[in-house]
């Protein structure tokens, strides 16, 4: 099953809608890293990756994974690392996934720019929290709020496109 989200911010699934927050840049067929712009496409869903802290249970079929507090993803280009998600005590050489605020507390990894991996083509491009409904655009990828989050992925979805 796929999520559609169109150019105007509105996310589908089914015969559900809901508001969702895209690159404040809008969306591109060209994605660079730190362009704020999220990238057009239909990508595969890999995980789910959870603050298990905030987040008790998440019913999907989808594979979960628990945030640690050393989890990033790598955002610096030249890194062999760029562009994969792993563990390390070294938080400067990517976004960090434990954070402060709710953005990340359920993000749904996508596998944008991974096979292969090209260099400044974009990282860290995940289906996340809204902070709040003020709050919604992104650097790149696609935002919406806890509820409706919980809802899609009760539903198992496999893909989204972008467009």
């Amino acid at each position: 099953m796929i999520i559609l989200v169109n150019k105007l911010g509105m996310l589908r699934f089914k015969n559900h809608y809901f508001r969702c927050g895209l690159g404040k840049n809008g969306i591109t067929n060209n994605k660079k890293e730190g362009d704020y712009k999220t990238p057009k496409g239909i990508f595969n869903i890999k995980n789910i990756m959870y603050r298990k802290d905030r987040i008790k249970n998440i019913k999907t079929k989808i594979p979960k994974i628990i945030i640690k507090k050393n989890h990033i993803c790598c955002d610096i280009p030249s890194n062999p690392n760029y562009n994969k998600i792993f563990k390390t005590n070294d938080i400067s050489i990517g976004e960090r996934l434990w954070r402060k605020d709710s953005l990340y507390d359920i993000l749904v990894v996508l596998d944008y720019n991974l096979n292969p991996i090209i260099k400044n083509k974009g990282s860290a491009i995940f289906l996340h929290l809204f902070e709040n409904k003020k709050k919604i655009v992104t650097k790149g990828c696609i935002s919406i709020e806890k509820k409706n989050m919980l809802a899609l992925l009760k539903n198992n979805p496999n893909k989204i496109k972008i467009y």
